[in-house]
C-alpha cells in the first residue's frame, strides 16, 4: 500500500512508542500486554485524531479552505486536536459540541477539552443531546459561505475514508515496529466509537495479510449497529485506496457490553481502570474512549479470554485532557 499517493500534512509525532506493560500484566496475570501509545502524537497534548487530521487538513488545504467546522460531544478529544491543526495550517476554526451526557456540571461543561478548544481560539458553540449535528455543521457552513468563506467540514471524530488512512498508516507502522522488535502480536485491541480507528486498522491489517485479529471495545453503539457502521467505512476506505474487497465482514469486531450507562457516561469499570493503569503504568487514560477500551481488556483478561502466553497490543488513543471533565466520578483521597 502506498499512502504517500495521498495528500498528507505532518502534524504527529510519529512512530508512537509500543511499549511493555510489565507492571499491569504482571499484576492481572494474564498475557503479555503491549500498549501503542497514540497518546503520544503530540498535537494539543497528543490522540489518535491527529493520524487522521494529517490527511483531512491536507484535503482541506487542497480544497482551498479558510475556516474548519467539526463536532462532537463535549469533552470531545478529536474537537481539540481539530483546532490545533487547523491553526497549524492558518485556518480558522468551529467547534459544535453535542451534551450526549446531559450534565450540567461545570467542570465537563468548561474544563478539560472545552477549556482547551477555547484556549487554542476556536468559536465553541454547545447543542443538547440528539441534535443533528450533521445538519448543524451544513447549516453553519452555508452561513460562513454567504459571507465569503470557504469552510471545510470534518465530520465527527474525523471518521470518513480520508481520516481512516490515517489508522491504515498506524496499522502498517505498529507491524514495522514489531518486527524490528521481534514480537508476535497475537491480538490488536482497540476502543471504538466514530469507526474510523477500527476501519482504518482493519484495512491495514487485513491488506498486509497480517493474521493479527482486531477487537473493537464499543464505546456509544451497540454490537450490531457499530460493527456495521466499522465494516461500511472500512469498505469504503479500502476502495478510495484502490484495493477493494480487502475487509471481509467477520473481521470487524465490537463488543459493546462495556459502555455502561451511555456514551460519555461514567462506568464503574471505566474507573478502576483508569486508576490501575495509572497505578501501576504512571500512563494516563481517558475516561470516555480508552478508559472503557481498557476495562472490557481488563475484564476480558480475568474471564480468561486471552492465552497466558499471548501477545495483546491495546491502542491507547489519547484524551487524558478530558478527565478534568470527570472528577467527581473519582473518589479520590
Amino acid at each position: 500500500m502506498h499512502l504517500s499517493r495521498f495528500s498528507r500534512v505532518q502534524l504527529a509525532h510519529l512512530p508512537t512508542p509500543l511499549e511493555f506493560l510489565e507492571n499491569l500484566s504482571r499484576t492481572l496475570g494474564g498475557p503479555n500486554i503491549y500498549i501503542k501509545r497514540d497518546d503520544c502524537t503530540g498535537l494539543a497534548t497528543g490522540g489518535n485524531k491527529t493520524r487522521k487530521l494529517e490527511f483531512l487538513i491536507a484535503d482541506a488545504l487542497d480544497k482551498g479552505a479558510d475556516i474548519v467546522i467539526t463536532q462532537g460531544a463535549v469533552q470531545s478529544n478529536h474537537a481539540r486536536q481539530t483546532v490545533a491543526a487547523a491553526l497549524k495550517y492558518g485556518m480558522a476554526c468551529e467547534i459544535l459540541l453535542e451534551n450526549r451526557t446531559e450534565s450540567s456540571e461545570h467542570d465537563y461543561l468548561e474544563s478539560g477539552n472545552v477549556f482547551l478548544d477555547k484556549l487554542f481560539g476556536a468559536r465553541v458553540t454547545h447543542f443538547p443531546k440528539n441534535t443533528d449535528m450533521d445538519q448543524e455543521m451544513e447549516a453553519r457552513a452555508e452561513e460562513l459561505r454567504s459571507e465569503g468563506k470557504n469552510p471545510y467540514v470534518i465530520p465527527g471524530g474525523g471518521s470518513n475514508e480520508i481520516g481512516a488512512l490515517g489508522y491504515v498508516d498506524c496499522a502498517l507502522e505498529t507491524l514495522t515496529q514489531a518486527n524490528d522488535m521481534g514480537l508476535r502480536i497475537d491480538h490488536f485491541v482497540t476502543a471504538t466509537g466514530s469507526a474510523g480507528t477500527q476501519a482504518g486498522l482493519v484495512v491495514g491489517l487485513e491488506a498486509t495479510h497480517s493474521q493479527i485479529p482486531l477487537l473493537g471495545i464499543g464505546v456509544r453503539a451497540p454490537k450490531q449497529e457499530q460493527e456495521e457502521k466499522v465494516y461500511h467505512l472500512a469498505c469504503k476506505t479500502a476502495e478510495y485506496m484502490g484495493i477493494p474487497g480487502v475487509v471481509d465482514r467477520d473481521k470487524v469486531i465490537a463488543d459493546s457490553n462495556y459502555v455502561g450507562g451511555g456514551y460519555g457516561v461514567p462506568s464503574d469499570s471505566m474507573v478502576e481502570a483508569v486508576t490501575l493503569m495509572a497505578r501501576e503504568e504512571a500512563i494516563l487514560m481517558d475516561p470516555v474512549y480508552s478508559g472503557k477500551g481498557l476495562a472490557g481488556l481488563i475484564d476480558y483478561i480475568r474471564n480468561g479470554r486471552f492465552e497466558e502466553n499471548q501477545n495483546i497490543v491495546f491502542l491507547h488513543t489519547g484524551g487524558s485532557a478530558a478527565l478534568f471533565g470527570y472528577l467527581d466520578a473519582f473518589k479520590l483521597a
